[in-house]
């Protein structure tokens, strides 16, 4: 049984799946994978539509692989010079959402590994998909929920390769052995309100969050780590809300973001951001209260036997030697490696989440091929 993942993505392009829509991605993959052999289970929760499958013992060592269909919303759709859900093929180009981001990865990993388990028969083996509709949005049912159902059932991946664009440029040259965490804080800061030609009757709010922002946004936090480079803080918002010129506001309000190396915790650097809101209001003798998100915490997979057979397939099949890197967002790998040994690795990402997203073909094949060899090699 061979699958040709060029049609298999084509075919997952037209399923209108935006999240939180299957828009029968699932139902399509399912169906291929359980004719190959996989046991194929629906991992449903809340609004979000999710599916595991696996081929083989789940004592046995477990290589998996993760990845998701639901795609962002298309925008302007005027804008578009193909169908963004027609899955067209012109030129050697395929055309439309989630061309590259990532249904063109999953259709090379399920085309890879039905078409080993079709051929090969590994004594000791096994292989797990774990696919989502949920990792454009607030993957909080996503990953999160395969995960939980993994443990709940006694499944469990040995390695796992996420199938997310890694690529800058060029086809092979990096793969993701980590990622940086992700915190955002939000600051309100409270005074009393008065006019502005008697501010000693008033409290002013502004100043104190003003000074708090510049202090946080001067602040180094690190020089970097041996796979990381320096954390950053972005202030991405300030706002007051007030629209008349003679009025000092009661309230306003900030928001900072910071992506941070593994030199540092997510809590750590909220006890950090409290005490410097403490600090200053304080010094000003008002109030500021602190809010506080992780979307994930940095992690690290440690250059060794994975890592290493992963990117000497890449080599192998694309004759450029991948960096290893912890750059760039936050992926669904962020849960994986609390579970087991996690990198990334997929196509050229120049497109994702533009209008007329696209990947040319011949990717799409080489990719299969480099999943295909990693699946040989960890089972050889």
């Amino acid at each position: 049984m061979t699958i040709d993942p060029i049609q298999l993505t084509a075919d997952l392009i037209r399923c209108e799946s935006v999240t939180p829509n299957e828009g029968g991605a699932l139902v399509l993959l399912d169906g291929l994978l359980t004719e190959a052999g996989f046991a194929c289970t629906r991992v449903d929760r809340g609004e979000t539509s999710n599916l595991f499958a696996r081929w083989g013992d789940k004592d046995a060592p477990t290589l998996g692989f993760n990845g998701h269909t639901d795609v962002v919303p298309v925008g302007d759709i005027d804008a578009w010079t193909k169908d963004p859900f027609g899955g067209e093929i012109s030129d050697g180009i395929l055309w439309g959402r989630g061309a590259t981001d990532m249904k063109s990865g999953v259709a090379a990993f399920a085309a890879a590994a039905i078409d080993y388990v079709t051929r090969n028969q590994p004594e000791n083996g096994s292989i797990a998909l774990a696919i989502t509709g949920d990792e454009e949005g607030d993957a909080t049912d996503g990953t999160v929920a395969l995960l939980d159902w993994m443990a709940a059932n006694g499944e469990r991946m040995t390695d796992c390769l996420v199938g997310e664009p890694t690529c800058p440029e060029t086809m092979g040259e990096m793969m993701k052995i980590g990622r940086r965490g992700s915190l955002t804080a939000y600051f309100t800061a409270r005074g009393v309100q008065g006019h502005s030609a008697y501010p000693h009757r008033a409290k002013n709010p502004i100043p104190a969050l003003a000074a708090l922002v510049d202090q946080l946004a001067r602040h180094s936090l690190d020089q970097g780590t041996s796979h990381f480079d320096p954390s950053t803080l972005a202030v991405t918002t300030f706002d007051t809300g007030n629209p008349a010129t003679n009025v000092i506001p009661a309230e306003c309000r900030a928001t900072v973001n910071i992506r941070f190396n593994d030199a540092h915790t997510g809590a750590e650097l909220i006890a950090w951001l409290d005490a410097k809101a403490a600090k200053v209001a304080e010094d000003f003798d008002i109030e500021i209260d602190t809010r506080a998100t992780i979307s994930g915490e940095s992690f690290l997979t440690e250059p060794g036997a994975f890592v290493d057979l992963v990117a000497q397939a890449v080599e192998a099949e694309t004759g450029v030697t991948p960096a290893l890197s912890t750059s760039g967002g936050t992926s669904d790998a962020r849960f994986i490696q609390a579970h087991c040994p996690v990198v990334e690795f997929g196509l050229v990402g120049k497109t994702m989440h533009k209008v007329d997203e696209h990947v040319p073909v011949e990717q799409i094949t080489q990719l299969k091929r480099v999943y295909f060899r990693i699946i040989e090699t960890y089972f050889a």
